[in-house]
């Protein structure tokens, strides 16, 4: 069977530009795991003669896949559909949203979840008055079965209708309530995890990791969450793409 029959064809009388018609085909059948993970993709020439398309076409489609973080390039090797989770530093999303973009089932295994005044650090990252409620949520971040993160979240009491709001999504809660983040500032380090961390990710203590702290703001300007992330380093890649200041 050849790779267009595996990954189906461009669909005759579609207007869509044919670098996007094949961008779509190709991102369906990664996403739907027809094409499996780290799975060679055909070279640009081999593409071309399979859809009828030029090679210019072909490297277009492949080039927003590769910005999107479902393929990678290896130098020598080839072109090959990511493994790691990618995330990008220019969307604001969810990481459920992130996961499904991918192809991968999100799960959360609740640590657990509170309610209580604003602790200092709170108030400070928040802007929240000293004595303001504030709902807390620690979870354990999976993709399929795969562990990915550890996330702690404290979001403003304001922003959600009750502590129970949140079963699996933080973000489709916060949405459902009209209090989704429009804007976000983030910042990430590299970090090495403690013996307690390592034991709930399944890895082993000083294992490498990325620390990323998120402070989400409203579109009246005030804070909707601050979250704190330590993502396993041997999964999880964050992408950014810089353009030239005029």
């Amino acid at each position: 069977m050849s790779f267009m029959e595996t990954v189906g064809r461009l669909q005759t009388g579609d207007p869509a530009p044919l670098y996007m018609q094949l961008q779509k085909v190709l991102r369906d059948a990664i996403v739907s795991r027809v094409i499996s993970p780290e799975a060679a993709i055909p070279p640009e020439r081999d593409l071309a003669e399979e859809f009828g398309v030029s090679r210019l076409t072909v490297r277009k489609a492949v080039d927003g896949l590769v910005a999107e973080g479902l393929i990678k390039r290896r130098r020598g090797a080839g072109t090959f559909v990511a493994a790691r989770v990618e995330k990008s530093f220019s969307k604001l999303s969810s990481f459920s949203e992130d996961m499904r973009s991918r192809g991968r089932v999100p799960h959360s295994e609740w640590l657990a979840r509170s309610g209580g005044a604003v602790t200092p650090e709170e108030s400070l990252s928040l802007g929240l008055s000293p004595g303001s409620l504030v709902y807390r949520f620690q979870r354990l971040r999976y993709a399929d079965s795969q562990t990915m993160a550890l996330e702690y979240s404290t979001i403003p009491a304001y922003c959600l209708p009750s502590l129970e709001a949140v079963s699996e999504s933080l973000y489709a809660a916060l949405d459902a309530a009209g209090n989704r983040p429009v804007r976000a500032l983030q910042r990430l380090r590299a970090v090495a995890f403690t013996t307690e961390q390592a034991d709930i990710l399944g890895i082993r203590a000083g294992d490498a990791g990325l620390f990323i702290e998120r402070r989400g703001f409203l579109q009246d300007g005030r804070a909707a969450e601050f979250t704190q992330s330590f993502y396993r380093g041997d999964a999880y890649d964050v992408v950014a793409e810089l353009n030239r200041a005029d």
